[in-house]
């Protein structure tokens, strides 16, 4: 049997080695897209929905911004093309009246925005209403709050399911 001997420089020379090579050892990993957690249905999300709303350039006079991002959840990437609809209680309707619904396309970074009217409290609370209803991927509401009814935009993104 023969027996393995340890210097100095052997340990120096396979350290060197290990770490010349750990930047492409970590390759496979750092590479790899991450998973994230899903976007999930919110109560009250889908009051006054309107299946098929038209996409539009904006929803009325504008001045108040809609905006976000679509991901996908299994990898975390960009989706491209995805519908979002977007209905809001405005300065200049009811969330209920079909001229305050209106939809939109991402691009190709998975972002969308939108152009409508000051949302006004509806219920005591400024909020919107967003649904992604596209079909390859699992049905979303949301209906995220403002923090003030002075804000002048509000973002909500979705990291969506394949349905």
């Amino acid at each position: 049997m023969s027996k393995m001997h340890t210097t100095r420089r052997t340990v120096l020379r396979k350290g060197a080695i290990l770490s010349l090579s750990a930047p492409f050892l970590s390759l496979g990993s750092g590479a790899a897209a991450q998973a994230l957690t899903p976007t999930t249905t919110m109560r009250g999300g889908s009051n006054n929905y309107r299946p098929g709303a038209p996409i539009v350039e904006r929803i009325g006079g504008g001045g108040f911004w809609m905006t976000g991002t679509v991901r996908r959840a299994s990898d975390g990437a960009p989706l491209a093309g995805q519908r979002i609809q977007i209905w809001a209680h405005t300065t200049e309707g009811h969330e209920r009246d079909a001229h305050s619904h209106g939809a939109t396309l991402t691009d190709a970074q998975g972002v969308y925005r939108m152009e409508m009217p000051q949302i006004v409290p509806a219920f005591g609370q400024a909020h919107g209403h967003l649904a992604y209803d596209s079909g390859d991927y699992q049905t979303v509401f949301l209906r995220p709050l403002m923090a003030s009814p002075t804000q002048t935009s509000l973002s909500a993104d979705f990291v969506l399911v394949e349905a």
